[in-house]
């Protein structure tokens, strides 16, 4: 089997939906540090997606700037997915270990990413009524990275198509679960600061008068 470097590990993985993750399952390939680099391109395509596209396609950016939905969007869902598949699957005796999760869904989303950029450019060049061009550029993106998706998580964890698309399924909903309770724990601990914050201005307005 062919001898690559990480890089080029990266390219056979996205032009090869097919067989190159399973080439890179057996040759025991990919790199952790590549796939958070692939992670944190992802995160500053969010920002560009929200902040940079342009105006001429009826895009409002907000006045204010929060890095905090950017992150959601990238890093922690994520996150949420890797840490969803490796606990649906472990469930579904599959073979892949967290650590390849993460490093086959980073390469998946490498299509989806370059759409991202290409698609803002685009959107400085050409005029509304050539919105079709940045659509199709959109699907063709996303359409790519959905196969890597789904042609990583069959090889990573040895299953056949069925039980990947019900592997998948089941991790969207672990995600969703996962988010919610995010959200619930994030809203305790704002209410909980808040109680606390109130004691403090309390006990300091009575301490001074």
């Amino acid at each position: 089997m062919m001898d690559l470097t990480q890089r080029e590990w990266v390219r056979h993985a996205v032009t090869h939906p097919v067989e190159g993750f399973e080439d890179m399952r057996w040759k025991k390939s990919g790199s952790v540090k590549i796939s958070f680099f692939i992670v944190f391109l992802l995160f500053l395509a969010q920002i560009a997606n929200g902040r940079l596209f342009g105006f001429q396609f009826g895009v409002v950016h907000d006045k204010t700037f929060s890095i905090i939905p950017y992150l959601v969007q990238s890093v922690v869902i994520f996150a949420a997915w890797v840490v969803g598949n490796w606990a649906v699957c472990t469930l579904l005796d599959g073979e892949g270990t967290m650590k390849n999760i993460c490093i086959y869904s980073a390469y998946s989303l490498i299509p989806y990413i370059a759409e991202v950029f290409i698609t803002v450019l685009m959107s400085h060049i050409l005029i509304q009524d050539e919105i079709v061009f940045i659509q199709a550029v959109r699907i063709i993106g996303v359409g790519w990275t959905v196969i890597l998706l789904f042609s990583a998580i069959k090889s990573v964890h040895q299953y056949s198509f069925g039980k990947t698309v019900f592997a998948i399924v089941l991790t969207i909903a672990a995600m969703l679960i996962m988010l919610f309770l995010l959200v619930l724990f994030m809203s305790l601990v704002q209410q909980v600061w808040v109680f606390i914050s109130t004691i403090y201005t309390e006990l300091t307005y009575r301490l001074r008068v």
